[in-house]
């Protein structure tokens, strides 16, 4: 819900969120979970584990990235993330 509520929070000033799941997770279930949940924003299934391997790779989930308008990675986040701190990034940056 948190993930959600920050989307919407920033996407009207250029925010985006991009759910990857990762290469064990059966894509119906991926699929369903999208849309029972009404995911605001993109799901990608990275069913050959590529994107997951290109930021790490990335071991646990959740794991979180926010990435700059300049496509640098601002903050890694493992876990679920402190979403007040997450916040003031995103202010930050989008104010940039």
């Amino acid at each position: 819900p948190e993930l959600i509520s920050t989307h919407q929070k920033y996407e009207s000033r250029g925010y985006e969120t991009v759910a990857v799941a990762m290469i064990y997770d059966p894509p119906n279930y991926v699929i369903a979970y999208a849309e029972k949940n009404r995911l605001p924003f993109k799901v990608v299934l990275d069913t050959k584990g590529e994107i997951a391997n290109t930021f790490g790779p990335v071991q646990v989930t959740p794991t979180t990235f926010l990435i700059s308008k300049r496509g640098e990675i601002v903050k890694h986040f493992i876990g679920e993330p402190d979403f007040n701190w997450l916040h003031d990034i995103v202010e930050k940056e989008l104010g940039k």
